[in-house]
């Protein structure tokens, strides 16, 4: 029986009365294995981030990975695109820094984070600012957080990690050539993604830059091959975490929140948290989904925003890692074949499967995965989003978006750069404006001269 061309694992009559039964947002767009691709897409920023905050801040593991899971299973249903469900970053390194922010803090800063958003996607002040920003800003952005994204994963390709004391945490020792972690495999995962999956794109494209074909992004699940290659490694690498491992899941139990922990929380969380999930959250995320889904609907900023807020009010209260959307796990789950809803709902079941069987214990097993091909996987996310930023189509939109990228990866701050990218845009556009005046006067001058000198030589004629 011939397969249905819209979806490889639905065939003939059978197929179709099934699709009924299937919600369109996560109905397959390519094949289930391009879709389980994608899955894993943006894992390189989810599994440091939680395994730094599991090691050194005695997060949940097993509760965060059951309430991420129902929080992509929620997403994809709702948005029918690869949504990506990742840690709060800025809140993750605070609480890994210096300052090391309690388990009661880090869920205060993501309850009121999410509060703000909530509260801008009801009243429609997100949509407001979504269309108001000029989008020389947002590309500037993207593209800060995707080169950011790539310098992280070129760390954690050549030296050696101590995610105990961060998820960034590099150290001076350099990844050893030969090994199970070493730089020799690393290497080799990302010459296998590359000629697996090329440059991302769906088409081949002649020189002439026709197109030539279209190509499937399913023939090799390359990010999936990769991660599973990753996961029996961990077993490899130290086969006794086999002992460490505890069946069933952690215990839910409410996080008691005194006010102290709501005001440091707030203070040292949630306020450098705000611009990076205001802008990479739901702004950047709403425009990349425009730019790699153009056959869509756009995507609502308030409803994305009103997500973030309603995932972590139902969520932090529990223990669970304050969490986001973000643009960079979008680009990361495209790249890697993720094209509608399903990609994330696959995610889901995996995470909800590990969360309910292995509970905490699962961190052993993180502990062991080799982070040179975390780092492998990351790198294509960044590239993917900084590619977001190849449209500009003036001089001076590049102009900005550069100083927008520039500043915000020189500070290591979003929103200094955001403003200084929103300053240089009205200061150009104060130009623009200036000569523009300039101009209508000039002409506005010359029209009057001329209607002067028109009327003084039919005085003369007259005489």
């Amino acid at each position: 029986m011939a397969s249905s061309a819209g979806d490889p694992l639905l065939s003939g009559e059978a197929g179709d009365g099934r699709r009924r039964f299937v919600p369109s947002t996560i109905r397959l767009k390519t094949s289930v294995w391009s879709e389980l691709g994608g899955a894993v897409g943006d894992l390189g920023t989810y599994i440091p981030i939680v395994l730094a905050l599991s090691l050194a801040s005695h997060l949940d593991l097993g509760t965060t990975l059951i309430f991420t899971a129902l929080y992509n299973f929620a997403t994809g249903l709702l948005f029918g695109i690869p949504m990506p469900v990742q840690p709060m970053k800025s809140i993750a390194a605070v609480a890994l820094s210096s300052a090391h922010l309690t388990i009661p803090q880090i869920m205060s800063a993501g309850l009121a984070v999410a509060a703000i958003l909530l509260f801008l996607g009801v009243t429609g002040l997100m949509t407001t600012l979504y269309r108001l920003l000029p989008l020389p800003v947002v590309r500037g952005v993207q593209l800060s957080q995707g080169l950011s994204f790539a310098f992280t994963a070129v760390k954690y390709i050549r030296y050696v990690q101590d995610f105990s004391r961060s998820s960034s945490a590099s150290t001076s020792v350099p990844r050893p050539l030969l090994g199970l972690d070493g730089l020799v495999l690393a290497l080799a995962a990302l010459l296998f993604i590359i000629l697996a999956t090329g440059s991302g794109d769906d088409e081949d494209v002649n020189r002439d830059g026709t197109s030539r074909r279209r190509r499937s992004c399913s023939r090799v699940p390359a990010a999936l091959i990769v991660f599973a290659l990753g996961l029996v490694l961990c077993f490899v690498r130290d086969p006794s975490i086999l002992q460490d491992l505890r069946f069933g899941p952690a215990p839910l139990g409410l996080v008691k929140i005194t006010w102290d922990d709501f005001k440091i929380g707030f203070w040292e969380g949630a306020v450098p948290q705000l611009p990076l999930s205001v802008l990479n959250s739901v702004i950047a995320v709403c425009k990349l989904s425009s730019d790699l889904f153009p056959e869509r609907a756009e995507l609502s900023p308030a409803r994305v925003s009103v997500s973030v807020g309603l995932m972590n009010f139902v969520g932090c209260w529990f223990g669970a890692m304050p969490c986001c959307h973000g643009a960079g796990g979008l680009a990361g789950q495209y790249r890697f074949g993720g094209r509608s809803g399903a990609s994330v709902v696959f995610l889901a079941i995996g995470k909800l499967a590990l969360g309910l069987v292995f509970g905490n214990s699962f961190v052993t097993i993180l502990g062991q995965f080799p982070i040179g091909i975390l780092g492998v996987m990351l790198l294509f996310s960044g590239i993917e989003l900084a590619m977001a930023s190849r449209d500009m189509g003036s001089k001076e939109e590049s102009f900005v978006m550069l100083v927008c990228a520039g500043v915000s990866l020189t500070g290591s701050s979003a929103a200094l750069g955001f403003i200084s990218g929103i300053v240089l845009y009205l200061l150009l556009r104060l130009r623009d404006l200036e000569w523009d005046i300039r101009g209508l006067l000039g002409r506005w001058a010359a029209g009057r001269r001329q209607s002067t000198n028109e009327a003084n030589e039919d005085g003369a004629a007259d005489a």
